[in-house]
């Protein structure tokens, strides 16, 4: 099915350049990795805590997807430098997985400071996503490529946090223009997007396990 996963060769042609210049430079695909995770990790901390302090604001979200936008070029890089440049190892694939899940549950997380968000949706959406790494990484147990089928791959969970995060984070602007908008139905359209994008989890689960079983070798 479609996911944003398929512009990816695309976005790693404007990418080439700069990956060639960091290998020169002595970069590791590995360093990357990690260096993407720590990253997440800070970036998921930050707004959390700036956004429940005394005089945090809301606004701190817009961090979001900015550093979604960045961390994915990041995953981009590692990459391409792994496979470009010979980098390529079993470290470097338990990296992969590993920092992917770490990086993506922590962004995911931080939402949680908006005290309208359903906790209950969003750590259901956090644990399918997990379930739906989790299938993919399988399939090469049974002799099939890692999946990366969608509708909501990482590429797309991370679009529908980057949504999220500016509909929150522009919640108070919306409710001064249009007197007639409510933040209970800005609560609803957040939730809403969030239980949907739970549903996608689920067939996304399932059409990764349907095409590891159907592209698996004897």
């Amino acid at each position: 099915m479609p996911s944003i996963y398929q512009l990816k060769p695309a976005f790693q042609n404007l990418l080439r350049p700069l990956v060639k210049g960091l290998y020169r430079l002595g970069v590791t695909a590995n360093m990357v990795t990690l260096g993407s995770m720590l990253v997440s990790v800070f970036v998921a901390i930050g707004i959390y805590f700036s956004v429940q302090s005394p005089h945090g604001s809301i606004w701190y979200f817009l961090l979001l997807p900015v550093w979604m936008l960045l961390r994915m070029a990041c995953n981009a890089i590692d990459g391409m430098l792994a496979r470009e440049f010979g980098q390529q190892s079993h470290l470097g694939a338990y990296l992969n997985e590993l920092c992917d899940v770490i990086s993506d549950s922590a962004l995911y997380l931080c939402l949680i400071a908006f005290t309208l968000i359903s906790h209950k949706l969003l750590f259901l959406f956090i644990f399918l996503a997990i379930l739906a790494e989790y299938a993919g990484v399988m399939a090469p147990i049974i002799g099939a490529e890692r999946r990366y089928d969608g509708p909501m791959g990482k590429s797309d969970r991370a679009f529908v946090i980057s949504v999220l995060a500016v509909i929150i984070a522009l919640s108070p602007t919306l409710q001064a223009k249009f007197q007639n908008i409510q933040i209970q139905q800005i609560d609803t359209v957040i939730n809403g997007i969030l239980l949907l994008s739970s549903v996608l989890l689920i067939l996304t689960i399932f059409n990764r396990i349907r095409q590891g079983l159907l592209h698996h070798k004897d």
